[in-house]
């Protein structure tokens, strides 16, 4: 075995890797906000989603990055899992842009020609443009033409290679073809690449020493490897993030299934295809017609259940946040009948007022971040107002639509104390030398419990806000943190006034005035 040859077909891959590292930053830099922007406004509907995924994947030649930005969209509440679902479906046609790049434009021609002018141009673009933006452009272009030099080096490599060993030297059964699958599964693994591992089984297939049914094989693999790579980025991530991956890897194996039990019937119609296009003589075109075309085929197999398959993933990897703004109870089919709509707000509100002061007291007592707890307890608040507020206030019974009407009240102000309930602790932790700051949410916490009145805790918020004050003058405490402080201290007084009123409204019939949990 030549080891000349080999090591020119690893550093070809290596310099292959460093190009699409480069392609990717760069058109990320100069299109900044742009993908993102197109990714949040354009998936209203899974196959605009699709569109969008494939468009946003081609321009920045990279489907972790799209996947990424998904996720982050996902997260932030921007995308919902069924939107997410259609860009996950599109990446994976925007990533068949690299195998059309190399099979149309990597062969026939003279690719230092073509390379080495664009890097100079690159290059100079980068040295001489002013601001990052346009600096990017200069990169993306730089590594625009290293991709086709690297592709040059692994051109002539894979060529010595099937000289070596001959041409299809994987053989055409089906055992090989299970071979050639795993190779360009681990060969995505290794190189965290899908574009680049398609680029090398093109490049092999076209130097003849793969055959075109084996790198068939091996592309259905690539395809696979990406998604798999996807999952064990997100492994420890949030539940959004475990399910959009799952989306992926879910996507991917049912669409490599698919392509695998049609596999002689998709090669006969890209050999027609080819055929009539007049690029039969071109194995590395085929293969990247039969990437597009399996995709597709994915694309049209799942779109349609969509929805099915965006519920089965929301009942996984379920956190306790999103268990508690989930309403257990509330149904729209109760809305006719407004007993049973009253019934299933009095088997709500328990939960939400629990949850809320659960939230308040932590707040009070632990330096843990509360952010993702206090957006579900408001969530919660939220989805029971909306109940209440559809229902049909005319057709009620005067006692139903009454204690409807004090079950909104107590909603919103649980709401309020969930909002303010994070920037409580802030008071306690402050300032250490004020010691009537901890006093003040030792009289909150134990509002909360019931443990005491609110006439006690109003006495310690006007002791702590006069130390405050006092601190101020003698100068302890600067102005600008006395202000914070006020400011904080008027929230907590707020939160317990809220709280009080909550637990003191007048409830409905069964439904009992103060549930808390100790």
């Amino acid at each position: 075995m030549n080891w000349i040859t080999l090591s020119a077909a690893a550093g070809g891959l290596a310099l292959f890797l460093l190009a699409m590292l480069m392609m990717t930053e760069g058109l990320k830099t100069y299109g900044g906000r742009s993908p993102q922007r197109l990714l949040g406004r354009w998936t209203s509907t899974p196959l605009r989603g699709v569109a969008t995924g494939t468009l946003v994947t081609a321009l920045v030649q990279s489907s972790s990055a799209v996947g990424v930005s998904t996720i982050g969209f996902v997260n932030a509440g921007l995308l919902s899992l069924r939107q997410a679902l259609g860009v996950i479906f599109g990446t994976n046609l925007g990533t068949t842009m690299t195998g059309w790049l190399v099979s149309l434009v990597g062969f026939g021609f003279d690719i230092a020609a073509f390379a080495l002018p664009l890097i100079a141009v690159g290059v100079a673009w980068r040295l001489l443009a002013v601001g990052k933006r346009q600096q990017g452009l200069g990169e993306a272009l730089v590594g625009f033409g290293l991709f086709f030099i690297g592709l040059d080096y692994l051109q002539a490599a894979f060529g010595d290679l099937a000289n070596a060993f001959g041409a299809d030297a994987f053989g055409a059964d089906e055992e090989h073809w299970i071979v050639a699958f795993w190779l360009g599964f681990l060969l995505t693994l290794l190189t965290q690449s899908s574009s680049a591992s398609i680029a090398v089984i093109l490049t092999a297939t076209m130097g003849g020493l793969v055959g075109l049914t084996d790198g068939a094989a091996a592309v259905i693999g690539a395809n696979l490897g990406t998604a798999v790579t996807t999952a064990l980025v997100a492994l420890k991530a949030t539940s959004a993030a475990r399910r959009v991956a799952l989306a992926h890897v879910g996507f991917n194996l049912i669409t490599a299934l698919a392509a695998f039990a049609l596999l002689p019937g998709l090669l006969w119609v890209v050999g027609e295809a080819a055929e009539y296009a007049e690029v039969q003589g071109n194995p590395a075109a085929q293969l990247a017609l039969f990437h597009t075309v399996f995709n597709l085929l994915g694309v049209a197999i799942m779109l349609p259940l969509a929805g099915r398959f965006a519920t089965l993933l929301e009942r996984l990897f379920r956190s306790a946040e999103e268990d508690l703004a989930r309403p257990q109870h509330l149904d729209t089919t109760l809305a006719t009948t407004p007993e049973l709509a009253l019934a299933a707000v009095q088997a709500e509100l328990p939960r939400l007022q629990d949850a809320v002061g659960a939230l308040a007291r932590s707040a009070l007592q632990e330096q843990r971040p509360l952010e993702a707890r206090a957006e579900a307890a408001r969530q919660l608040a939220e989805a029971i107002a909306e109940f209440v507020g559809g229902l049909r206030a005319e057709t009620m019974p005067r006692d139903v639509s009454d204690a409807l009407t004090r079950a909104l009240r107590a909603v919103r102000y649980l709401d309020e104390v969930a909002r303010l309930s994070p920037s409580a602790r802030h008071v306690a932790t402050a300032a250490a030398g004020l010691p009537r700051l901890r006093a003040v949410s030792d009289q909150a916490a134990a509002v909360l419990r019931a443990q005491t009145s609110a006439a006690a805790f109003e006495e310690s918020y006007q002791d702590a806000k006069a130390s405050v004050l006092n601190a101020t003058v003698a100068r302890a405490i600067d102005v600008d943190e006395a202000d914070a402080l006020l400011d904080e201290l008027s929230g907590l007084r707020r939160l317990v006034q809220q709280w009080g009123k909550a637990v003191s409204e007048p409830p409905a019939d069964g439904l009992p005035a103060n549930t808390t949990a100790s």
